[in-house]
């Protein structure tokens, strides 16, 4: 009979992954930058392009000694502007060359970041911002005057302004100079005293290197997450903890492919840098694996424009590609995708993660061209993976796949989480990796509820329900508790009720995730509402009154007015009987 003590997933490994990486080397995040700026100083790390009328795609190239250099700079800067070991400072950017350069800055500097979505209104971001106690930030031109105007509420003392322009190719930033940068607010006259240009710094520090000892055991990331109980949190991730995750991600996804003709080398692989760095899957996954091996990323800033995405795919021929099922369905329902104009067949190491992928996902991106779809799972509380399908053996539909090397999970009992379920029955999924947070920022009670000793071991308790078959591959089948993933997101149902109840015209609102009507494997988010007796309100009205307080994915788009709500006997919402209104 099959347990888990047997971890019987280690029968299942491709050729060539270990069992155990240990004993993992005694370095830092930034350590990964440094040894691949001494190894492939002239191979460009990151990439910057722009499509330009009548000229085609341009780019600009940041080498891998040149981000070395910069980030240098940038601890330096860092430093003298005050920033101690320890302290906190927030990256408000989408994917760009500076959020790169700022990152590794602050972590050479013994700072800790915390990425932030810059897509969140105002409340939200300032709730989160001043929850982290962020005493320094680096944001986009476009978001400054936001930023401005929350800052009294946060510890901010300083706040470095970035351009989307300024590592754009030359051609590329005098044209958006004279077309863009006012009219769509990227332009700023003048910064107040304690706000700073970035590239001003850069220059003043250039050729600096930081004096700071930073140590393994160094907290280097507070990834906010919603766990599972909806309330956010920022996990926190020492350095030690991100370079376990990163070679783990290395060892598992960087075979020799035996179908790929000449298997690119590590250093060769081309990463299509599409997943958010402000998210776990971006930060930890896409970014740290690209640069520990001295590949190239190419960025993309606005993932949404799937046009520009695919004709960056067919111009770049990227050979890796890390999305969300949504990401995956929007890039193979595109025109010239669907029609063999555009072939993904360059992507030769793909994986989705994030949500559930769904086997017409899977099945119309290897139709594209893609060499295999792998699913693999993943917590920000872990970051950024913890379990994967194999990159060669077989990849089992419906499933996340097999615990990564030094990765211990279990499946227990749902009521008190101290049983282990027999293999092939349901409870919760618990990890146990050395790639385990240090616990969420400020929050101990929250902490001990997640991080718990079992089997002599500290394990993290998921919240996600599944199984594991005989053979180790996990399944997840449901979540503990509400929580409903729109893209890739966490979106927590009584936060989305609690800002539609603060309607003047809303007497009683549900929430729930329903199967999305149009995308199959995909979620969609939906309100039934009770409208309060000689009121009334349209779906539009709502979706307004959502958007100074909700992100763009928490809003529903989708809307059923009802005269009552299902309820237990105590009052409390049955949300399953929501769905099954329909």
């Amino acid at each position: 009979m099959v347990t888990y003590a047997d971890k019987p997933w280690l029968k299942h490994y491709d050729e060539g992954v270990p069992a155990s990486l240990e004993p993992y080397s005694e370095i830092t995040i930034p350590d990964f930058l440094r040894r691949s700026a001494e190894k492939f100083p002239k191979r460009p790390a990151l990439v910057m392009d722009a499509k330009l009328p009548y000229i085609g795609r341009v780019k600009r190239s940041v080498s891998y000694r040149q981000l070395d250099r910069l980030s240098d700079a940038m601890a330096v800067a860092l430093i003298n502007l005050g920033l101690h070991k320890g302290d906190h400072v927030a990256l408000v950017m989408p994917n760009c060359t500076a959020f790169v350069i700022a990152y590794y800055g602050v972590l050479k500097a013994g700072g800790v970041v915390v990425a932030v979505n810059p897509e969140y209104p105002p409340l939200k971001m300032q709730k989160q911002l001043k929850e982290c106690d962020a005493v320094m930030m680096v944001t986009l031109s476009l978001y400054y005057k936001t930023i401005k105007e929350i800052q009294p509420e946060t510890k901010l003392r300083n706040i470095i302004v970035t351009n989307i322009k300024e590592y754009l190719p030359r051609i590329a930033r005098i044209l958006f100079t004279m077309t863009t940068e006012k009219r769509d607010g990227h332009a700023i006259e003048k910064l107040p005293p304690g706000d700073y240009r970035l590239q001003d710094l850069l220059k003043r520090y250039r050729g600096k290197k930081p004096d700071v000892e930073v140590k393994p055991s160094d907290v280097a990331l507070m990834q906010y997450t919603g766990g599972t109980t909806g309330t956010p949190k920022a996990a926190m991730a020492a350095h030690s903890a991100l370079v376990a995750s990163t070679l783990q991600a290395n060892v598992w996804s960087t075979l020799d492919l035996p179908e790929v003709e000449n298997m690119p080398a590590r250093h060769e692989l081309v990463f299509l840098g599409v997943i958010p760095m402000f998210h776990v899957y971006g930060l930890v996954v896409l970014l740290s694996q690209a640069i520990s091996g001295g590949a190239s990323v190419i960025m993309v800033p606005n993932p949404r424009d799937m046009n520009n995405l695919v004709e960056m795919i067919d111009h770049y021929k990227p050979t890796v590609f890390l999305g969300v099922p949504t990401l995956w369905n929007a890039l193979t329902d595109n025109p010239d995708v669907k029609s063999g104009k555009v072939s993904l067949e360059s992507i030769i190491i793909a994986y989705c993660a994030a949500a559930p992928m769904h086997r017409l996902t899977r099945e119309a991106a290897e139709a594209a061209g893609v060499r295999k779809l792998v699913q693999a799972y993943g917590l920000s509380e872990v970051p950024a993976g913890n379990h994967s399908n194999p990159m060669i053996g077989e990849n089992r539909l419906d499933s996340v796949g097999l615990p990564l090397p030094d990765v211990d999970s279990r499946i227990v009992d749902l009521e008190t989480g101290t049983k282990e379920m027999p293999v092939g029955q349901p409870g919760e999924i618990i990890v146990h990796s050395p790639s385990l947070m240090m616990g969420y920022y400020n929050q101990p009670e929250e902490t001990q509820q997640v991080l718990r000793e079992f089997d002599g071991k500290l394990f993290m308790y998921t919240g996600d329900v599944g199984y594991m078959d005989e053979d180790g591959y996990f399944y997840i089948t449901d979540r503990k508790k509400d929580m409903v993933l729109i893209g890739g997101f966490n979106v927590y149902p009584a936060i989305v009720e609690k800002v539609l109840l603060e309607h003047p015209a809303v007497q009683d609102v549900g929430v729930a995730g329903i199967p999305h009507p149009k995308k199959a494997g995909e979620e969609a988010l939906m309100a039934w509402v009770v409208v309060k007796p000689g009121h009334q309100v349209k779906r539009g009205d709502l979706i307004a009154h959502c958007k100074p307080y909700l992100a763009g994915y928490e809003i529903p788009r989708r809307y059923e007015f009802v005269d009552h709500l299902p309820k237990s006997a105590v009052g409390k919402l049955l949300r399953r009987e929501l769905v099954q209104m329909l």
